[in-house]
């Protein structure tokens, strides 16, 4: 294990064009650190190759092999990564609180704070890609969009209402506010007649939770927890390709997870959010992905009690859960409605009520590249089966039946949010 570093994030650029950029991170540990890092690291659309993690369950040494991964990303602003990643990582200012950080950021996370939302409106004419390139400058500026309402009306004109969050926290002034309606304008031009910012007052949990609700249909095909049989519906791989195993034999103290699978985009947050869910601690892991898209990983983990995962019941719930959001971490479906079409995509959302990162930039850029518009969009939170999901609907304009079938739309919203372009 690496030892304490007065710089607990250091990141190394290539030095060849094409080569990965090392990201080394020493702190104090704390449960679902992992996942916390693989979310920022996937937000600023990077792809980790490689990765190796060991702690002691007080101090963590973390190594990621990352590359640029994100289509139409804008440069990586690697001094942005890098303050954020600190802000992931639980602060410790002398030796015994180094030792004691583990079991205090448990408290903290019980009590995080939670974030203050505002209310972003504007109004403009529409045209193709809109969305998707309004989500691409809240992305730029760090803000988090919570949920949408977009709507069209006839004489092509455009209301949108943006619910967001700023990881900058600086929102409630002025010049940030103008920040943000300044480089709206930049993008939409002329076309932009309004625009304002302001704060609102609802509860935030309760504020996710959708007051729509979704179709029956929907809800049978794209929410199931179990695998599959083959044959299976493309573009998504085989599931005989995926295998998890267990293996209490070769470690005193650990518990072995090997998990041979496809690559995908964020696969390795998929893998740290489903342990973080099931309060399971890495002690060492080592993850490599393939140039032929296959990954290996090797994850040596304990329980919370810091005893091995023996019981089989609690061994099967994990390696079934962990399967099914490696195979479909995502859920993409189209349904008629009436004589339009509506796009659903879900994700599962975090014990920690976060959800995955850029799948709006995703969707909408998948879209504008099949030159299909938007009509209407909105994205909520529906609990299925004792899970959260954050859903997103996006009813899409009739000129899609100039340009794509429904199988068409599916295959290429999926391979997007997986990476697979």
């Amino acid at each position: 294990m690496g030892l304490p570093s007065d710089d607990p994030v250091i990141i190394r650029e290539p030095e060849n064009a094409g080569d990965p950029s090392v990201i080394t991170i020493s702190c104090p540990d704390k449960t679902g650190l992992g996942c916390d890092l693989c979310r920022v690291i996937l937000f600023f659309g990077l792809s980790i190759v490689r990765g190796d993690v060991s702690t002691d369950g007080k101090w963590c040494f973390i190594l990621f092999w990352v590359v640029e991964g994100r289509a139409g990303a804008s440069e990586t602003r690697w001094g942005l990564l890098k303050k954020r990643l600190l802000e992931a990582c639980p602060v410790a200012t002398s030796a015994s609180e180094i030792y004691n950080s583990f079991y205090s950021q448990q408290e903290i996370m019980a009590v995080e704070k939670q974030p203050q939302v505002y209310l972003l409106k504007f109004s403009c004419y529409d045209r193709m890609g809109l969305l998707h390139d309004v989500t691409m400058v809240l992305c730029e500026l760090e803000l988090t969009i919570r949920r949408v309402n977009v709507s069209t009306t006839p004489d092509g004109r455009v209301m949108d209402l943006f619910f967001i969050t700023d990881t900058r926290e600086l929102l409630h002034t002025k010049n940030r506010k103008d920040e943000t309606c300044d480089r709206l304008k930049g993008v939409l031009g002329e076309g932009m007649t309004s625009c304002d910012v302001e704060q609102t007052v609802e509860d935030f949990t309760a504020f996710l939770r959708s007051s729509s609700t979704l179709p029956p249909s929907i809800t049978e095909e794209m929410f199931t927890l179990e695998l599959p049989e083959e044959p299976w519906k493309a573009p998504l791989p085989a599931p005989s390709r995926l295998s998890v195993t267990m293996d209490n034999s070769l470690s005193p103290a650990h518990t072995l997870i090997q998990i041979h699978c496809p690559d995908h985009k964020g696969l390795l947050y998929d893998i740290m959010r489903t342990l973080k869910d099931y309060n399971i601690q890495i002690s060492y892991g080592r993850f490599y992905s393939y140039q032929g898209g296959d990954c290996e990983v090797d994850l040596f983990v304990i329980q919370m009690d810091g005893k091995k995962l023996v019981d089989p019941n609690k061994q099967k719930a994990l390696s079934g859960r962990l399967k099914m959001n490696l195979f479909s971490p995502l859920r993409v479906a189209l349904v008629n409605r009436g004589p339009d079409l509506e796009l659903f995509v879900a994700n599962p959302v975090e014990l920690s009520g976060k959800g995955r990162p850029l799948v709006l930039y995703d969707i909408t850029l998948a879209l504008k590249m099949l030159q299909i518009r938007i009509f209407l969009a909105e994205i909520g939170r529906h609990t299925i089966g004792g899970s959260e999901w954050e859903v997103y609907r996006i009813l899409l304009n009739d000129d899609h039946f100039l340009s794509s079938s429904k199988n068409k739309i599916v295959d290429r919203v999926t391979k997007m949010l997986m990476g697979w372009n």
